[in-house]
């Protein structure tokens, strides 16, 4: 890769989703990525926890998947000193929306105040097997009654009616974004792809983040087969220098 990784892109370890730990942090270090997410379900020990600390890595979030992950990302987050956990709320079941929306506040009043920033993060609205919010606008709105902060996914936002006003309105709200490409005519999920690959206006999006405040880190997140196919390492390092270059 040529050029350095601009100072706001920060590389999710779900991006290499069937790589170890040790492997990841050989290849950012290869890169020259300065800022990662942390995975919960690639810290099995406390060497692993080890390993992040002594790798003079800069974490910028943990993440964990549902209610159920919360408190081991929780966990992970204080041990690696990570200022930010992004979660999903997990399915809501058999209940209402609002409903569920009571049972995660419950659940949340359990841990808060966090000395991490909490993000919630909404999907595509085929993963209802780990939330029941799928739009930016329910995020934030959730977020504010939780007194919690948003991870905005660009890849399950993008074509969300009013986003630039929702961005604008959800400014202070907006914790962490994720950044990844799409492909219109996809049928499966996920299957992300390298940003610039696609055909979400990741540009326009991206302005209208920075025009409204937003100053906190780009979290490349690349997930399925294309990413698979291509390779880590190649897929890391075009997005890395796609970010970049769209940042500067």
């Amino acid at each position: 890769m040529t050029g350095a990784v601009h100072p706001r892109v920060c590389v999710s370890g779900i991006s290499t989703w069937n790589q170890s730990l040790v492997d990841d942090l050989a290849l950012y270090e290869e890169l020259g990525i300065h800022t990662i997410g942390v995975a919960t379900r690639k810290v099995e020990s406390e060497d692993d926890i080890a390993r992040v600390r002594s790798s003079g890595l800069t974490v910028a979030n943990v993440i964990g998947v549902g209610q159920a992950g919360l408190a081991r990302a929780m966990s992970v987050a204080a041990e690696v000193r990570a200022p930010a956990i992004i979660f999903t709320t997990g399915p809501a079941g058999a209940l209402e929306w609002d409903e569920a929306a009571d049972r995660l506040e419950s659940s949340l009043d359990e841990v808060l105040p966090s000395p991490a920033r909490l993000c919630l993060e909404h999907t595509n609205s085929l993963r209802v097997d780990v939330s029941f919010v799928h739009t930016l606008r329910d995020a934030i709105d959730l977020a504010r009654r939780l007194d919690i902060y948003v991870c905005m996914e660009i890849n399950a936002c993008w074509a969300e009616r009013g986003l630039s006003r929702t961005i604008v309105e959800g400014i202070d709200r907006i914790g962490i974004v994720q950044v990844s490409d799409f492909a219109v005519g996809t049928l499966s999920t996920p299957n992300r792809l390298v940003p610039g690959d696609g055909d979400i206006p990741l540009r326009r999006i991206v302005d209208q983040l920075l025009d409204a405040g937003y100053e906190g880190v780009f979290d490349l997140e690349l997930v399925g087969p294309k990413i698979e196919e291509e390779g880590y390492r190649g897929a890391i390092a075009r997005s890395c220098v796609y970010l970049s270059d769209l940042l500067s």
